[in-house]
């Protein structure tokens, strides 16, 4: 059943990241979201039942993280492109092929010692992710995993990382 699930996953993901190089083509299919979200919340439950907040990365992993807080009776936060977020922030600045840019996340949204799980639709160089990583243990989170539905495993994105990583897709 899991392996069939994740089978019309990727058949939904797969058509949209060849036609428009996006993930948002997949999830207009009713069924590869319900299996999508499926999934992620298995995954979660299974590994890491002890988790207390769910961070979503700009822009992409804010459709998921809040889904999996609700399904899983957590917290959730947004990470953010400098100047985005209302109130005191923490930020990291990280580098993009073409350049730089910057992460905030509100000071408030993570406590000491609280148990964190990273969302994202996509690993690929592995900066944005590392940069929310550094985020979160900023302001004292212990982040337990980083979680995205495709890795595109040659970027080799998955070693800039210092923290366990689970992606649904490898490609």
């Amino acid at each position: 059943m899991l392996s069939q699930r994740l089978a019309n996953i990727w058949t939904s993901l797969r058509r949209a990241l060849f036609s428009g190089g996006d993930i948002f083509g997949a999830l207009t299919d009713g069924k590869a979201c319900v299996y999508l979200r499926d999934l992620l919340v298995e995954h979660i439950r299974t590994t890491h039942p002890d988790v207390e907040l769910i961070v979503g990365l700009d822009s992409r992993g804010f459709l998921f993280n809040m889904l999996l807080a609700t399904e899983l009776g957590v917290g959730c936060a947004p990470v953010r492109k400098k100047g985005k977020l209302a109130g005191d922030v923490v930020s990291v600045e990280y580098k993009l092929e073409y350049g730089s840019d910057t992460f905030e996340l509100q000071r408030t949204a993570i406590k000491p010692g609280q148990k964190v799980i990273i969302v994202d639709d996509l690993l690929a160089t592995g900066g944005s992710l590392s940069a929310a990583s550094e985020l979160v243990r900023k302001l004292g989170g212990v982040l337990l995993e980083s979680l995205v539905v495709i890795e595109l495993v040659d970027l080799n994105g998955r070693k800039r990382l210092d923290c366990d990583v689970h992606s649904l897709i490898q490609y």
